[in-house]
């Protein structure tokens, strides 16, 4: 990962990685929170292009990945947005 010859596997699982002897550095750490912080506050939002808040739970799209939804008529929708439901409960 750096120049001093720390790599991936230098480093422990779990709550060890965070608070431990061979934690990741406190820098790298918050390096990590701020973008997770910038995706949260301002990419990932559940209301992108406009749309009402709550126009439907997990609208995430930003303008820059729009792979036509807008073309799809209602019904199509719905089919996509239960296929994509029941694929997160089966991957579950």
């Amino acid at each position: 990962i750096d120049y001093s010859g720390d790599s991936f596997d230098s480093f422990p699982n779990g709550w060890a990685a965070i608070n431990g002897p061979d934690a990741i550095p406190g820098e790298g750490l918050a390096q990590i929170l701020a973008f997770v912080g910038v995706l949260e506050l301002f990419v990932m939002k559940d209301s992108a292009n406009g749309a009402e808040p709550g126009d439907f739970v997990g609208d995430f799209r930003n303008g820059a990945l729009d792979f036509g939804w807008d073309t799809f008529d209602e019904e199509t929708q719905l089919s996509k947005r239960a296929i994509e439901l029941n694929n997160g409960r089966a991957a579950m």
